[in-house]
């Protein structure tokens, strides 16, 4: 008699990791410690810069951090106002809930379900600081119309980049674009560190003041030992995260190009339902890092999301909800009655799809077959 073998577990994600990442990582924790302890941090800072096009780069703990240390270096504080899109993981809301500010949330566009721009501008009031643009799952905000209201009105605009490594806007790679721009290198993401993110930015005097704050408050160049001169942050990235990060940096174009491949195959296997679904979009003169292939079932379906994720969940697939609105999680702090219809209906017809780099076509094809079968 024979026993059915059972089924191969589809993770939603996790990291490439090869012989280059393990023999830095052991190199970093051999060697990297006194007088070498921060050589790979300044390797990868450079790495980041030259890949992104910009001046400067401050490696981090966190994309978080890396948010909350460049609204600080801005001045965003209590009564200041930052505006983003409803559809967001909450890591983005909260360095301005950190700074005592307030998050205002407003609704998204239906096709790259990033910042509304004409939401945006609707949303301005004389305490309004800065603009904040999340480019969600790689999709790209429309960051032309953003600037523009920007300039218009004399706001900030900031880009949160967690997700977008991999995505260009018209010739310009996400985070090289804003005042600032955040990233992340948590193990979901197309390159980790385990835990992680980058500052970036063009602006000088904005560089120092993260840099500053990034130290607990210590300028550069002052002469006097452990001489702060504010109270600032500790979010800096370890030697050894710096080292993986270095190995995956060498290997950045291998990385996109993965995600770009499992997106294709993605979009291959579900041709037959394409006038059912939407996809993560790649408009004209954009690139998309795809790093989280997404399905959103048309308004017009009847379509259960729980079920998908339970048919996935027996058959050994991981799936993962579309972002909650923000507004609807009812955190001290941030709004909780705001109008923002495609928000509160993206997510409730939406699932991401599995899409580490080693996934083959054959479990593609499984995650596939029970979309096809919903849709």
């Amino acid at each position: 008699m024979s026993i059915e073998t059972e089924k191969s577990r589809i993770y939603y994600t996790k990291p490439s990791i090869t012989d280059l990442e393990i023999h830095y990582a052991t190199d970093a924790a051999a060697n990297g410690w006194g007088e070498h302890c921060y050589e790979y941090i300044d390797r990868f800072e450079r790495l980041f810069r030259e890949h992104l096009g910009v001046q400067h780069a401050i490696a981090t703990s966190s994309g978080t951090g890396a948010l909350h240390m460049g609204m600080a270096a801005l001045g965003i504080g209590p009564d200041d106002e930052v505006i983003l899109g409803d559809i967001n993981w909450i890591a983005s809301a909260a360095p301005i809930v950190h700074l005592g500010a307030k998050p205002i949330l407003v609704d998204v566009l239906p096709d790259t379900w990033c910042l509304d721009p004409a939401a945006v501008e609707a949303a301005i009031t004389p305490r309004t600081k800065a603009i904040l643009a999340v480019h969600l799952y790689g999709n790209l905000c429309d960051m032309d119309t953003l600037s523009a209201i920007a300039q218009k009105h004399g706001l900030y605009l900031i880009e949160d980049a967690a997700e977008a490594i991999g995505s260009i806007w018209h010739g310009r790679r996400a985070g090289s674009m804003g005042v600032f721009g955040a990233f992340s290198f948590h193990g979901t993401k197309t390159i980790t560190t385990g835990e992680g993110g980058v500052f970036v930015t063009d602006d000088d005097a904005l560089y120092e003041r993260v840099l500053t704050l990034s130290n607990h408050g210590r300028a550069r160049g002052e002469s006097r030992q452990f001489w702060p001169e504010r109270v600032g942050f500790k979010y800096k990235m370890s030697n050894v995260q710096a080292a993986i990060g270095c190995a995956q940096m060498e290997r950045i174009d291998e990385l996109i190009a993965g995600k770009r491949a499992i997106f294709s195959m993605y979009q291959n296997a579900l041709a037959s339902v394409s006038d059912r679904i939407a996809m993560n979009p790649e408009n004209v003169a954009t690139q998309n890092g795809y790093w989280m292939p997404t399905v959103v079932f048309l308004s017009n379906l009847t379509f259960d999301r729980d079920a998908l994720l339970l048919a996935f969940k027996e058959d050994r697939i991981d799936g993962r909800v579309f972002f909650w609105p923000i507004s609807d999680l009812n955190i001290e702090g941030i709004q909780c009655r705001v109008h923002t219809p495609r928000a509160h209906t993206l997510y409730q017809r939406a699932v991401n799809l599995p899409s580490y780099h080693n996934i083959t076509s054959d479990e593609i094809e499984r995650v596939a077959n029970l979309i096809r079968e919903f849709a």
